[in-house]
């Protein structure tokens, strides 16, 4: 049943995407901390660390969602997998034996 795994491939790929997500907003948060390192004043250094703080729990949120939707994604794929085979099972139980045909003896 090879279909069944496909919520295992929308698990993996959204677990890639959110690596690949975080690695982007702590990298950009770096970034941000760099000017901060380089900043003058300290006003510009406390803005820009807490540019570099929103910055990485906006990430992580946003991380956060993708994650959400593709659980609830696979999990509703699975059901609706689950359900067909079910109903499927049900139609095939209740559908009589076909009886087999007489022939006429000459």
């Amino acid at each position: 049943m090879a279909e069944a795994d496909l919520d295992v491939i929308i698990r993996q790929i959204a677990k890639a995407q959110n690596k690949n997500l975080i690695a982007a907003v702590k990298k950009r948060r770096d970034q941000i901390m760099a000017r901060a390192a380089k900043a003058k004043d300290k006003e510009t250094r406390d803005r820009f660390r807490l540019i570099a703080r929103s910055t990485l729990e906006l990430g992580t949120a946003a991380a956060r969602r993708l994650h959400n939707s593709a659980e609830i994604a696979a999990d509703s794929y699975a059901r609706a997998i689950r359900n067909a085979a079910e109903e499927a099972a049900a139609a095939a139980a209740k559908k009589p034996a076909k009886k087999p045909a007489k022939t006429k003896e000459a």
